[in-house]
């Protein structure tokens, strides 16, 4: 049985010291190390950007992915192996600026994957410009007046999108943290987990001092209800998405492999997919 060091490889992070991705990549060695998952069992595909680099430090298959393009890849890999629990990865830039189409439509759609956003609200990569994320009159090199876009909110999106499985956390609340991914990966559908992962270099509004003056952790609500769509959608509205937790899940909706007419549950990547003559005479046939 696998263990937390399991999942560890030779390989030193190279983000900056106190740089909130860090407790992003131990939470989710904890998470498949919690769920007896083997280092052979784990897919992580990421995409580009501070948080692209994360597939590479985690001892699994990984995958580092092209700009906002994790999610095609991710999917098409569980298709291909159902039998693999699949992860993909990214920042805020990433996953909600040019990867933004392949969000909603991977919500919408429904595969059983787990997309993990590291949310800093800023461009960290590419030394400190607004995302999609940043506040209105957020200052940066690309808005040193502030910015006038008012910030995207993802996990409304995502709900309004049809999510299954929608969370959040904050990078320093491991525990949390790694249960929130744990509950996701456990999910049979997609699930989105949105994490506060503070840049420590260029963001020094949103710090991790101002994190923890913010967010409403949902484990201290006591008569909340994540089967409840509409009230989860009423308190993210009431508290400015900044709820930590399980907000929302359905586990009434199949999932996109289950509605596949005739998909084998053994993978792809062990059937027999030689055709034979008489095969390949039909299909051609077919085009005449």
């Amino acid at each position: 049985m696998a263990t937390l060091k399991d999942f560890r490889n030779n390989v030193k992070p190279n983000w900056c010291p106190g740089c909130g991705d860090f407790s992003v990549q131990a939470s989710i060695q904890r998470a498949a190390a919690n769920l007896n998952l083997e280092p052979e069992q784990l897919a992580i595909v990421s995409g580009i950007g501070c948080s692209g680099r994360i597939s590479g430090y985690i001892n699994a298959y990984g995958l580092h992915g092209i700009h906002g393009r994790s999610l095609p890849i991710a999917q098409g890999l569980k298709i291909a192996n159902r039998e693999l629990t699949v992860i993909a990865s990214g920042g805020d830039g990433d996953g909600f600026a040019i990867g933004m189409g392949h969000t909603v439509h991977a919500i919408r759609r429904n595969i059983d994957i787990t997309y993990i956003i590291m949310d800093n609200q800023i461009y960290g990569l590419t030394k400190g410009q607004t995302s999609p994320r940043s506040s209105l009159g957020f200052q940066t090199k690309s808005t040193p007046s502030g910015s006038i876009e008012s910030a995207l909110s993802p996990l409304e999106i995502a709900m309004a999108a049809g999510a299954t499985f929608v969370a959040q956390s904050f990078s320093s609340n491991v525990k949390q943290l790694t249960a929130v991914i744990e509950a996701g990966i456990n999910h049979k559908g997609f699930s989105l987990i949105n994490v506060f992962s503070p840049c420590v270099t260029f963001n020094k509004v949103n710090t991790y001092d101002w994190f923890k003056e913010h967010v409403v952790d949902l484990d201290e609500i006591s008569s909340y209800d994540p089967t409840d769509r509409i009230s989860a959608m009423t308190k993210l509205m009431e508290t400015g998405s900044m709820l930590t937790g399980v907000i929302y899940e359905n586990k009434d909706k199949q999932s996109y492999e289950r509605l596949i007419p005739g998909f084998k549950e053994e993978p792809l990547s062990r059937q027999n997919v030689q055709l034979t003559e008489e095969q390949f005479n039909k299909l051609v046939a077919e085009f005449k």
